[in-house]
């Protein structure tokens, strides 16, 4: 199974929001990552046929996805950031609704929207409305919509927005179980969103492609250029007009320990094995 971005450019009269994009997706989970005003979300409006590109086609096996039509939009789920929903609909009775426009016959329906009301913690507030519900609750339903026709490719914009901790954690080893055989790309600007689960990253930023590939070897690209040192609090001003610095902590005593990421480490810095955090930081702001 295979979803291809073949030179896709999108552009909105003076601006191109995506810049000749290629891609090619496989089972798995797909992190991409940028900044707000990356054209992440032109990107997946495009992969999931709401927005035609500009230029460029993407296919799903061989065949544009226009010319698949209904077909393909049968193996799809996707959530935005935001999703619609009548506000007098129950979160039952929402779920019913989006699984028949899905066309999911009705004994199918049933089995799966109990099914995922069970798996998201949903049961207990199935007959509520949906405009009454918390935030994070909102979200779920919104997973669920997503997950109805049980789609091979799931494309999820913002995933943890609105969630708490312990739904975060719940989300991420559900998206685990299920990407051995499907396509899941989440698209975030927060790097935890997929540190911890993605197995391919894409960044993005200003409409392109920057970099993508395998988690680990992109991260490991950056191994012996992650150091930690302490410093005074007012030598750190000035470090950072010179070095890119991805975190730091007030040690107490006028001192930070700061780290950063440089080809040519201070005095008495330790080296230190580089994550995820690291090598998205080193692109977007660039290792000095």
């Amino acid at each position: 199974m295979e979803l291809k971005i073949d030179k896709v450019t999108k552009q909105f009269k003076d601006l191109k929001a995506v810049k000749d994009v290629d891609l090619n997706f496989t089972p798995g989970i797909w992190g991409l990552l940028g900044p707000n005003g990356a054209g992440k979300t032109t990107l997946m409006r495009m992969m999931v046929g709401n927005l035609r590109p500009s230029r460029g086609e993407i296919y799903f096996d061989g065949d544009t996805i226009h010319s698949l039509g209904g077909e393909y939009l049968e193996r799809i789920g996707y959530l935005p950031q935001h999703f619609g929903y009548d506000k007098n609909q129950s979160v039952e009775d929402f779920l019913h609704y989006i699984g028949s426009l899905k066309g999911i016959d009705k004994a199918t329906r049933h089995k799966r929207i109990a099914d995922l009301l069970e798996q998201f913690n949903l049961s207990d507030v199935k007959s509520k409305k949906i405009d009454k519900l918390s935030g994070g609750m909102k979200r779920r339903v919104g997973i669920c919509q997503a997950m109805l026709n049980n789609p091979d490719i799931l494309i999820v914009d913002e995933p943890t927005a609105g969630l708490d901790i312990e739904e975060r954690r719940n989300f991420r080893q559900y998206l685990t179980a299920i990407s051995k055989d499907k396509i899941v790309i989440l698209s975030t600007h927060i790097v935890s969103d997929v540190e911890f689960i993605a197995n391919y990253l894409i960044l993005m930023e200003d409409g392109a492609i920057i970099e993508s590939g395998e988690c680990n070897t992109l991260i490991n690209s950056i191994d012996g250029m992650i150091f930690e040192t302490v410093v005074e609090d007012e030598e750190m001003k000035i470090l950072e007009q010179k070095y890119c610095i991805v975190n730091f902590h007030n040690e107490g005593d006028g001192k930070v320990r700061i780290r950063y990421i440089s080809k040519l480490p201070l005095k008495n810095s330790k080296l230190m094995k580089p994550d995820l955090n690291d090598y998205y930081l080193s692109k977007v702001r660039g290792a000095k």
